[in-house]
């Protein structure tokens, strides 16, 4: 198969409190294929989240539609697991019980036993073998992290949704967990979009790193292709002259933006005067 995410014609429009609309997106056409890591870039307010969030069937398009796997995205499903910046970890549960109750109410048909495999193997995969009994307040920032990455991965889903999944946590954690999810993405085939402002880190996980334009009407610009081989190892494509230009082509782009932003907000505040 060769395209695994089909997003065709998305657009998206909200109504304001004050009756009128502000158009989002406009025209996102985007394929994803089987096991392809997807990330999303750009600046603030260009509508990279509403996109994560129509492909995960918390938000409907205004126009277009999104297919994974050939069926078409009405709702949230448990074929889409999102992992969120914020952990959203009931804390009140253990760490294991937070993964057991996504398991336990997506995978019915499975054995007792069988679901218990499950929570043990994902929760041992994201290291956390030894946390099992801890509450989300005796949890690091990382850990957090992890369990909502275990959550996701537990009930197998088709595709894993990432909002900004590491931008809370400092920089040491951040290359930890960013190393583990690479390696989990890559030995299971899992397929996976990923909203992010960070570069290197969007340049490290990616197979392709998709250039969102400034709303209004936010459009795709240019899709990167980040073709080095797996397994990746940072210190090691950092140094390389090709990594060096794919970064300063995000750079570039992300620059440009942020003058046609500037320029924008010039003339909002000229054109009153003019008037």
């Amino acid at each position: 198969m060769s395209s695994y995410v089909e997003i065709r014609g998305i657009e998206k429009e909200f109504k304001l409190s004050d009756g009128s609309k502000n158009l989002v997106l406009k025209n996102i056409d985007l394929n994803i294929r089987p096991g392809e890591f997807v990330s999303l870039i750009g600046h603030s307010g260009c509508g990279k989240s509403t996109l994560l969030n129509i492909v995960a069937g918390l938000d409907k398009p205004t126009q277009g539609y999104v297919q994974v796997d050939g069926q078409l995205v009405r709702k949230p499903g448990s074929d889409r697991m999102m992992v969120f910046q914020n952990y959203s970890l009931l804390p009140w549960l253990t760490t294991w019980e937070n993964v057991a109750l996504a398991v336990n109410k997506v995978m019915r048909h499975k054995s007792k036993k069988e679901r218990h495999q499950l929570i043990a193997h994902n929760l041992e995969m994201v290291g956390l073998k030894d946390a099992i009994r801890k509450k989300p307040t005796q949890l690091s920032g990382g850990m957090k992290q992890r369990v909502a990455l275990a959550r996701a991965l537990a009930i197998k889903p088709k595709l894993l949704l990432l909002d900004e999944p590491f931008g809370a946590l400092d920089a040491l954690t951040r290359s930890n967990l960013q190393a583990e999810l690479m390696y989990i993405c890559n030995t299971n085939n899992i397929t996976a979009m990923m909203v992010t402002h960070d570069v290197d880190e969007a340049l490290l996980l990616s197979n392709r790193v998709v250039m969102l334009k400034n709303g209004p009407g936010a459009t795709i610009d240019q899709v990167l292709e980040v073709s080095f081989p797996h397994p990746r190892y940072p210190t090691e494509i950092m140094d390389s002259t090709k990594y060096h230009g794919l970064r300063h082509e995000l750079m570039q782009f992300l620059h440009k933006q942020q003058q046609v932003k500037y320029i924008e907000s010039q003339i909002v505040k000229i054109l009153p005067d003019a008037v």
